[in-house]
């Protein structure tokens, strides 16, 4: 008997009849071959988030991002008209990465008033322009305003920072839709204290999302968050979700969570406990305005149990909403068919005193445990998949998420081999 409610349908996958119900290949995780028409299908055409405003406080802020997966690095930029813009980061005279540091691989950030190239000191503007060449009466009729960097589509919602390589791609607005419209109006703004995370992982980008879009794993795999009766009483319980919602290329589910604060306080560790915080963030809600009501997007089922939200921005930006008042972000870069770049942001609403940071530094360790608990099998599944020994897979009634995004990369991928 179901714990929840479902669609009349009877399942939340049924519900969705265009899903279907038999196993999943996933073999779009372990082909070389779909791999290549997946970058130029998927990365090279679809908004892509970069990163917050808040990375960008001033005019002349800019950081640079490397997009293995469309082939290319990207500078983002406030320019002196205070609009943040997106170049690609090569330079105009004979194509040397523009910013950089030590390391031209590596990403970068920082304040400039120009840019300037470290191989012949060609410069630009904050707006692209070419505003100075080196030995300029050298060359032959160069015309500086057909020389200025090569910019991207680059556009903002809530704060976020989203590009595309498509010169030709809808809106954003538009490709985002009504359900990350619903979204609108949460606190973004107020929460600027920051914990990051990066990492490589030996894994097909899809095999992490899949790890965090279903929570049907979290009473078995992450059993030691807990004290050890409340674990066995959690796996005896099993897992299901509070309410799903497709809007393709988006999904989302909406889940419990009871431990913000626990009614039990022996549910949790005594360092919990003392900190008033852990798995589920800090438990001490700040007071600031959007949170009380939420955006009508959040706990869409108005459950009382309600715990977070995590919504799955297409292609590969999960948006998660805890209920005690914070967010957090996931990216999954991919660099190769069976490699990706992790990265995680938790942000939170400045703490106004030790205890509160305390509480932070606990929510953020507690989260990068866990984190390493599920890239911990990723290594594990690729190898194991790309044998080919098995190459279809059931998926139940709570890995909709799952089934949802395999088969839009792989509609994805079949329509850009059609020609379309």
């Amino acid at each position: 008997m179901a714990h929840f409610n479902k669609p009349a349908a009877g399942s939340w996958t049924e519900h969705y009849p265009d899903l279907g119900t038999e196993p999943v290949d996933y073999s779009d995780s372990i082909d070389p071959e779909f791999y290549e028409d997946e970058r130029n299908a998927i990365f090279k055409r679809t908004w892509l988030n970069v990163g917050r405003v808040e990375r960008l406080p001033r005019k002349g802020s800019y950081f640079t991002k490397e997009l293995s997966a469309a082939g290319t690095s990207l500078i983002i930029v406030r320019g002196n008209d205070n609009e943040i813009h997106a170049y690609h980061n090569v330079c105009r005279h004979r194509g040397n990465k523009l910013v950089w540091d030590d390391f031209p691989n590596e990403e970068t950030s920082g304040f400039c008033k120009q840019f300037t190239c470290k191989y012949h000191a060609w410069r630009y503007s904050l707006e692209g322009e070419l505003t100075f060449v080196q030995q300029e009466k050298e060359f032959f009729g160069l015309d500086r305003a057909d020389y200025g960097l090569k910019d991207v589509r680059c556009e903002v919602w809530e704060g976020f920072i989203f590009v595309n390589l498509d010169a030709d791609a809808e809106p954003l607005t538009t490709f985002l839709g009504p359900m990350i419209k619903g979204l609108e109006g949460y606190p973004f703004h107020e929460m600027t204290e920051v914990f990051s995370y990066k990492a490589e992982v030996g894994s097909n980008w899809k095999l992490f999302i899949d790890a965090f879009a279903e929570f049907y794993h979290a009473p078995i795999l992450h059993m030691k968050q807990a004290v050890k009766d409340e674990a066995d009483k959690l796996a005896g319980y099993g897992y299901e979700a509070l309410h799903y919602d497709l809007q393709p290329p988006h999904s989302m589910i909406s889940s419990w969570g009871g431990m913000a604060p626990p009614k039990d306080l022996n549910m949790v560790k005594p360092i919990e406990r003392v900190l008033r915080s852990g798995l589920f963030g800090p438990w001490d809600r700040p007071d600031i305005e959007g949170l009380d009501p939420l955006p009508v997007g959040i706990n869409p089922s108005g459950h009382k149990a309600w715990g977070v939200d995590e919504f799955e921005i297409w292609p590969n930006f999960s948006l998660l909403f805890w209920a005690p008042g914070w967010y957090l972000t996931y990216h999954y870069w991919p660099t190769a068919v069976n490699k990706h770049i992790f990265e995680a942001n938790l942000y939170f609403v400045p703490a106004k005193n030790a205890r509160e940071r305390l509480a932070q530094e606990l929510a953020g360790v507690t989260f990068k445990e866990y984190a390493l608990q599920d890239a911990n099998t990723l290594e594990a599944t690729q190898t194991m998949i790309a044998t080919r020994t098995v190459t279809d897979f059931p998926l139940n009634d709570q890995e909709i998420l799952l089934r949802h995004l395999h088969k839009t990369a792989q509609k994805k991928v079949e329509e850009y081999r059609n020609g379309n």
